[in-house]
Parts: structure tokens; C-alpha cells; sequence
């Protein structure tokens, strides 16, 4: 019976959980063991025609999972019980099932390939959120919205920029993980403490072989267990993606905000209900999921860090540990991927808002603007900001614009004509670079993902 909401399906996408399901995770297990059978055979170690047969009956179509859980109530032992599942099925050739291996051998290597399936998956996922924010980014990169700061409005800026900036984020998670992948994506065939004493003197060949046959890097070394600053390391990328998804959505999650109205994330109104009670919200709750989805992901660093540390050659205290962390943290932060991609695909922008709420501060937010227009007539820097300052307080003591407050100020004005205040005071003319930033980054990340499609 489901316990927890990734069983039951509440979370996680159909690619990802197949990924860690536990036949799934039986069958690569299988596949090492194949590949071992097939590398012995291939330095004449076995007879070639009993390698055959374990490859052909290291499948899930001939060991059952069934069959390997009731092995393993009687012996308590994992690997055991796939291995003697496995020689079951394999009649004599079975005398060469797991042949010089240890359990971990198999359990790190077959780790490792669904590693490989989840990275890819996830990859491709990161790939078109990238896609999505490039072209919100073109969409909107001359839209003018207010920028905050410290949750206050600040000076214009364009909802393209915001999404460039989120764009560019994402495209710097891909490269970790594509960075990450050579460190994580390694198996090894090395025998109880490492040494390759069960696999002979052509320890190394078979290590190579098995791997080639995987399409796994083998690790530099190791003892009985790959070290886990590897799994670490991926895990802490994974959270790092996780509070960059939980950054964009607490962003549109601000800007649903009824005072502010500016974004929102999308509403089936024929459908979706967003309170038991009351009619009228709209309830951000995708962005809400993919926050509180990032507090699980971000707490998995810990145990991951943990995990580093063993006794000696090697111990199982990673073991229990990392059946939870690894599949979750991948199963969770391609969740919470999936979603912000729903998101941002049906995002509402609401342009008519935006630009009423660039009007809040009675042009407060163009004072640098006005200040630096000063200076480059000749005021002092500091002059002009002390002057500009005492105009803005005085513009939101009395409720009026900013503009009429200056147009009064006899220093002002004498330094000032009209028009060069009312070109001062317009939002869209004080945006600096931002719509060659927009589309400099458009630009580098399209050339980013030509490069990535090539390397395929």
C-alpha cells in the first residue's frame, strides 16, 4: 500500500519514477551481472557459450522480483538473493553468475546506470525550461516593469530581463550537471576491499570491459564501495537547482499578490477550484508545491554529506541512507521542473498592471534618473542626491508627483528645462542596457544548446 506521495503518485513525473522503480532497479542490477559474464568470457576465463546464457537470462523476464524478495527473507542479503535468482534461471551456466564480484560491484555500478537514465531525463527536462524562459525572454525584454529591492519599488527594469536572469540560471545548472556527469556516471568491478584480488590478474581488463559494455566511466579507484563525495556532490547540484525552481516561483508567487497583480501562474476557470470556501481565489498552488518541494530537496544535503564518511574499506551506513536521498532528490527536482515549465508556458502577464504600478511611487522610483540628469549639467553627485532626496520625501509628504515638485524647485529649474524633467521622469528611457543584456544572453544561450545538441 502507498505510503508516501511519490508512491501514490502525487509526485513525480511517469519517465523519472520508472527510473527508480524496483524492477527497474532489479534489471540493472542484472545488467552488471551480465556484462561481468560477458568480460570473463571475453578473456577466456568462462566458456563463451555459458556467458550467453546468463546474458540472456539476466532479465526481469526470467528473474522475478517476486522470486528475489522471497530469497531474500531467508538469507538477508540483497545481492545474494539476486544472485542466486539469477543462477537458478541459468541451469549449469549458472556455476559463473557474479564471478570475483562483490556485492557493491554490482549495487554502485547499477546505481550509476540509473544515474545515467535520470541525468538524461533531467537534462532534457532543464533543457525546455531553458527553451521557455528564452522566449519569455524575447516576448517581454522591452516590457517595462518595476524593479524591487528589499521588497520596495527601486528603478524600471523589463520582464525580460527578470527572465533572462532565470534563464541564464538554469543554463548554468545544465553545465554543472553535464560537468558533474563524469565524476557520478562511474561504476567498478574491484572485488570485497578493492584490490581485484577475486578477479585475478586481469582484474583491470575485466573492470574495463564490463564498463565499455555499461557505457560507464570505471572509477579511478576505489575500495569496496565507489566513494560517495561523487553522490554528494550531485546531490548538492540537485538542491541548488531546487532553490533556484523555489526563487522563480516565490518571484510569481509575489507578483499574484492582489495588491501587486502583475503575473500569475495559470487558472483552468471552467475547472479548477482554488479554495473550499471561497469562490473567488486563485491560488498560486503549483508555485507553493514546487517551494515546499525544495525544503525536502535542500534537507537531502545533509545525509549526502554524511554518507562520505565510512568505517575503513566500507560499511552500510550510506546504504539505507541513499535508497531514500537519491531517487528522491531526482524524482523531486524533475517534479518541480515539470511544474515551473507548466507554469511559465501558461504564465498570464499583466502589461495594463505593470504599468499603473510603475505609477505608485508619484515617480519616486525615476529620483536617481533626475539626480543624474543634475550632475550632468554640473551639480555635484552628492548635492544632487541630497536635493533630489528632500523633493522625494516632500513629493510623498503631500501626495503629488514627484515631476510638479520639481518643476517648482527654483534649483532645479534653473538647470532643467520642462521637457529635459519630463524625459527624466519616463520609465522607459531610464533602462540602460537592459534589452541589449536580454538579447547578448538570448544569443549566448542559443549558442550553449546548439553546442550541447552537437556533443550528443
Amino acid at each position: 500500500m502507498p505510503i508516501l506521495p511519490i508512491d501514490s503518485g502525487r509526485y513525480g513525473t511517469p519517465e523519472m519514477l520508472r527510473v527508480f522503480e524496483e524492477e527497474n532497479r532489479l534489471q540493472r542490477m542484472l545488467d552488471v551481472e551480465a556484462a561481468l559474464a560477458w568480460a570473463h568470457a571475453e578473456l577466456g576465463n568462462i566458456p563463451r557459450r555459458d556467458a550467453e546464457v546468463i546474458m540472456r537470462m539476466a532479465s526481469t523476464d526470467h528473474v522475478k522480483l517476486g522470486r528475489v524478495k522471497e530469497i531474500e527473507r531467508e538469507i538477508r542479503h540483497e545481492t545474494m538473493a539476486v544472485v542466486k535468482a539469477l543462477v537458478e534461471v541459468c541451469g549449469e551456466s549458472g556455476k559463473y553468475v557474479h564471478l570475483g564480484a562483490t556485492s557493491s560491484d554490482i549495487l554502485d555500478t547499477a546505481l550509476a546506470l540509473q544515474l545515467k537514465d535520470a541525468l538524461n531525463i533531467l537534462e532534457r527536462r532543464l533543457g525546455e525550461l531553458e527553451g521557455v524562459l528564452m522566449e519569455l525572454a524575447e516576448r517581454y525584454k522591452g516590457v517595462v516593469i518595476v524593479g524591487r529591492t528589499h521588497g520596495q519599488h527601486a528603478v524600471p527594469t523589463t520582464l525580460g530581463f527578470k527572465f533572462a536572469v532565470w534563464m541564464r540560471g538554469v543554463s548554468r545548472h545544465i553545465q554543472r550537471l553535464r560537468e558533474c556527469r563524469r565524476r557520478v556516471l562511474v561504476g567498478k568491478m574491484s572485488g570485497a576491499v578493492g584490490t581485484q584480488a577475486g578477479l585475478g590478474p586481469r582484474g583491470m581488463e575485466i573492470q574495463r570491459l564490463v564498463m565499455e559494455r555499461l557505457g560507464l566511466e570505471p572509477a579511478d579507484i576505489s575500495t569496496q564501495i565507489v566513494p560517495r563525495d561523487r553522490h554528494a556532490e550531485l546531490v548538492c547540484i540537485l538542491a541548488m537547482l531546487a532553490s533556484t525552481l523555489e526563487n522563480f516561483a516565490t518571484e510569481i508567487r509575489q507578483l499574484q499578490r492582489t495588491e501587486i497583480a502583475e503575473l500569475s501562474e495559470p487558472f483552468n476557470v471552467k475547472a479548477q477550484i482554488g479554495s473550499s470556501t471561497m469562490p473567488h481565489k486563485r491560488n498560486p498552488i503549483r508555485c507553493e508545491r514546487i517551494c515546499g518541494l525544495a525544503k525536502i530537496v535542500r534537507s537531502l544535503v545533509i545525509p549526502a554529506l554524511e554518507n562520505i564518511v565510512t568505517w575503513h574499506e566500507r560499511d552500510l551506513t550510506q546504504s539505507s541512507a541513499e535508497r531514500f536521498i537519491i531517487p528522491e532528490a531526482l524524482i523531486l527536482t524533475d517534479y518541480m521542473t515539470h511544474l515551473m515549465i507548466g507554469v511559465l508556458s501558461g504564465l498570464r502577464v499583466d502589461e495594463e498592471r505593470m504599468r499603473r504600478n510603475l505609477e505608485i511611487t508619484r515617480g519616486g522610483i525615476m529620483s536617481e534618473a533626475v539626480m543624474l540628469a543634475l550632475t550632468r549639467k554640473g551639480m555635484g553627485r552628492d548635492e544632487a542626491y541630497m536635493l533630489v532626496r528632500s523633493l522625494a520625501i516632500k513629493s510623498m509628504e503631500e501626495g503629488r508627483h514627484l515631476k510638479d515638485v520639481l518643476m517648482e524647485d527654483p534649483t532645479v529649474r534653473r538647470l532643467l528645462t520642462r521637457e529635459e524633467i519630463e524625459e527624466a521622469m519616463k520609465p522607459e528611457n531610464y533602462l540602460g542596457t537592459a534589452m541589449k543584456q536580454v538579447e547578448m544572453m538570448i544569443e549566448l544561450t542559443e549558442s550553449e544548446r546548439r553546442a550541447r545538441a552537437s556533443s550528443l
